[in-house]
């Protein structure tokens, strides 16, 4: 029989005229190629953001080098830096609705049990971490000893001004962490922190001595009281699930808020690739000598983002495997949109928005784990702060040459992890927790400018290994919960198994218990008691 094909009603025949083999094998071709083509094209409209994301922060890099040459001014580079602003302006503004509302709906969602024990993983997971970020940091740096040979540099030096954060004393900084957990007025903490600030005054004036004293005394200053928002909003939601049906109502209110919330964050997403392309222009055109800088502090830059590296790219990841079997790094995949907002935005807090937007979305994680953790780990899990700043006080250590003993590097682990604690999730927020860790082992501030003058770049892979951080720890959360609602439901099956021979004691006691076992399908008319509930 002759083969033929035909196109558009009508039949092909081949090059002899009997067949169309030709046509035949170039049907499978074709159709491979429409297949390719419109896999590649799912796969462009399903990562668009993430392609946009990381052409902008490509894009800025080399529009930020191009436009330096231009040697702007002060107002022209505020004018130029407005699309950047914008979007963190954006970003912050989200993050008061976000975090109240995804927290209250994300306990109340949870039963007191489940919270208690995913709090429990949570706060160990942060800690082990943080613990795990500070030992690597000041491991690297006794192996690459960054401030040796360096006693010399100094702020003059480097022309760079010789302003230090104010120095707090150490029982302060935590007292005020503690302060902070309980705001005196939660609309006031929406955009006020308290800080412990010191005036001097004379004392025990005589003849030839003056003694002088340090009072503390309470200040406000500029900045949101996340840390007293979150203990408020968890415990808004247990008190609301343990209202029961009184407090429906309000459950569904922060519910549907939090909704909105994210519907919000999904239209600002778009803006995220321009905005993030003039941050970093922004912030190349603003440096003043890159090369200088990097040449007198390179072996500090190289050892704190080489901490970065491979705490966020070996210690994390091995975590999450050794927990839940799984490829880190595909989980990790997902997440490019919130990792190039952190390198771009240097704050844990203005990333929020898109890594639960993300994580949800692309990683599949529950809504109740996501918006419940991430969150809390936006605020105190901070495992790259640990290491910049374990690292700037071994930094500064060898700088003026003090060889630290055992009982300071302990100090430093301890102070280190409790002080990210209370580091504030935005740009430079880990610098004002190093002066604390120098109080506490006795070392001078005086240093701390070279910290500052590279602290932006430092800064980048810090935020990064933070949200990677949070990332993780709701991952592994989703895990462990999925694990743990399997084994009820394979317990609750195994009961109604067992309790299906014994009928007539489950009727007697259990009217309400359905029996689908065939030998006692039907009521017999021998037995009259023998009657069964279905519902």
């Amino acid at each position: 029989m002759e083969k033929r094909m035909e196109m558009n009603g009508h039949a092909v025949p081949g090059p002899d005229g009997s067949s169309a083999y030709s046509a035949v094998r170039e049907e499978p071709t074709s159709g491979g190629r429409w297949r390719r083509r419109r896999g590649c094209l799912r796969f462009l409209k399903r990562n668009t953001i993430v392609i946009l994301t990381v052409s902008g922060v490509l894009v800025g890099m080399g529009l930020g080098a191009a436009v330096r040459d231009m040697h702007l001014s002060r107002a022209q580079m505020a004018h130029f830096s407005f699309p950047g602003e914008l979007l963190l302006r954006m970003l912050r503004m989200i993050i008061l609705p976000l975090v109240v509302c995804s927290l209250v709906s994300g306990a109340a969602s949870l039963d007191t049990r489940s919270l208690g024990r995913l709090g429990a993983i949570a706060v160990g997971y942060f800690l082990v971490t943080t613990l795990l970020a500070s030992a690597l940091a000041i491991a690297l740096g006794f192996i690459i000893r960054p401030g040796a040979g360096a006693t010399a540099l100094n702020s003059n030096a480097l022309g760079l001004e010789d302003t230090v954060p104010t120095t707090k004393e150490t029982v302060d900084s935590f007292l005020d962490l503690i302060r902070n957990l309980f705001p005196s007025n939660l609309v006031a903490a929406a955009f006020r922190t308290y800080a412990t600030d010191y005036k001097t005054i004379l004392k025990n004036v005589t003849i030839g001595n003056v003694t002088l004293e340090k009072i503390p005394f309470g200040t406000e200053i500029e900045g949101m009281n996340i840390l007293g928002l979150v203990l408020f909003a968890l415990i808004l939601g247990v008190a609301l699930k343990k209202l029961g049906p009184e407090g429906e109502d309000l459950i569904r209110f922060f519910n549907s808020f939090n909704e909105a919330t994210m519907v919000l964050v999904s239209w600002i997403m778009w803006y995220v690739p321009f905005g993030i392309m003039f941050l970093v222009a922004s912030k190349i055109v603003e440096m003043d000598d890159i090369v200088l800088l990097v040449t007198s502090l390179g072996k500090y830059i190289v050892a704190s983002i080489l901490g970065h590296l491979i705490h966020g790219g070996l210690v994390l990841p091995l975590i999450y495997f050794a927990i839940t079997r799984n490829n880190p790094f595909k989980f990790l995949a997902g997440l490019i949109t919130p990792f190039a907002t952190a390198f771009a935005t240097c704050s844990s807090s203005a990333t929020l928005p898109s890594m639960i937007k993300c994580i949800e979305e692309n990683n599949g994680v529950d809504k109740r784990i996501s918006r419940f953790i991430l969150p809390i780990g936006a605020t105190v899990n901070m495992d790259g702060a640990a290491i910049f700043q374990c690292m700037a006080a071994v930094f500064i250590a060898q700088l003026n040459n003090v060889d630290l003993n055992a009982g300071q590097i302990f100090t430093i682990l301890v102070t280190a992890t409790a002080a990210s604690v209370g580091a504030a999730g935005v740009p430079a927020g880990g610098v004002l927790t190093i002066a604390i860790i120098l109080e506490a082992i006795g070392l001078p501030t005086n240093d701390l400018s070279l910290i500052l003058a590279v602290d932006w770049i430092v800064d980048r892979t810090t935020t990064v290994v933070n949200v990677e951080g949070d990332a993780l720890g709701a991952g592994i959360l989703h895990y462990l919960n999925q694990k743990e609602m399997a084994r009820n439901q394979s317990e609750l099956t195994e009961v109604q198994t067992e309790a299906v021979p014994n009928s007539k004691s489950e009727a007697e006691t259990s009217p309400l218990v359905t029996h689908r076992n065939p030998a006692f399908s039907l009521p017999s008319p021998a037995d009259p008691d023998n009657k069964e509930s279905i519902l």
